[in-house]
């Protein structure tokens, strides 16, 4: 017998999937596909063929804002430094500053990621606070009321926004060393290989010294309500119900 049921959770979940890495695809493997067809295959050369990939993540980006009628400011910066990029590389004739470009989104962000944290308003805690609390009401309230009254945890918060702030500063040091450095070729695959390092470093070490630990702070103090939603400790409020023990047998009145 089918269970139709675990199929079509199965069917929904392999979509969601697809969903979640389709601007992965479009992002980075049709550009690093199309780079290479239209220069080996097709004879370009190698600035027309950067610019001619570099236009579908460009295109994706504004159908984006124009679908959700709304302005994504991450997807705005991104179109707008690629349609720079490109204009400069055009006018310079150097597909060397075509593939420095993403470094300018690197190092854009991870400017403003720091210079959050010296205001203390880490960017990166609301990318970061849904994975902690996971919709959770109690874990939501648990969080309000460590960020009020713990000083390491607000500590924790600030250093998980400055390791990615460091983290895309470095990657953009290294895909601009890169790109004047290495053959514009190797770069085009090399550098989608920094940014999934810088990625990883930016989970682990975020994760060790920010994350990790206020998610472990965040259980600790839901875990310290009782079931009823009261602090533990706390005494019965008004019109409670409190449950009498039984009399031991030896107090029983004598007969």
């Amino acid at each position: 017998m089918t269970n139709t049921g675990t199929t079509k959770g199965n069917g929904t979940n392999r979509r969601s999937v697809l969903r979640n890495f389709a601007p992965l695809l479009i992002d980075v493997a049709v550009p690093i596909g199309a780079y290479y067809l239209l220069k080996n295959g097709f004879g370009m050369s190698t600035l027309m063929a950067l610019a001619l990939s570099s236009i579908v993540p460009a295109v994706r980006t504004g159908w984006g804002a124009l679908k959700s009628r709304q302005v994504n400011g991450m997807a705005a910066l991104i179109l707008f430094v690629n349609v720079v990029s490109l204009l400069l590389s055009f006018v310079a004739g150097d597909p060397r500053l075509m593939i420095a470009k993403d470094s300018a989104v690197s190092s854009t962000i991870g400017i403003g990621i720091i210079v959050s944290v010296v205001l203390g308003k880490p960017m990166m805690t609301a990318g970061m606070k849904p994975w902690v609390v996971k919709g959770d009401a109690g874990r939501e309230a648990a969080w309000a009321r460590l960020h009020a009254g713990s000083a390491r945890f607000r500590r924790a918060e600030r250093m998980f926004s400055l390791v990615w702030g460091v983290v895309l500063l470095a990657e953009c040091v290294v895909r601009v060393v890169g790109a004047y450095t290495l053959p514009v070729d190797t770069m085009v695959w090399a550098g989608n290989v920094i940014m999934v390092v810088a990625m990883a470093l930016g989970f682990v070490v975020g994760g060790a010294l920010g994350a990790g630990p206020m998610a472990a702070m965040v259980v600790a103090e839901a875990k310290s309500e009782t079931g009823d939603g009261r602090r533990a400790g706390q005494v019965p409020g008004a019109g409670e119900l409190v449950r009498a023990e039984p009399a031991p047998a030896d107090l029983a009145p004598a007969t």
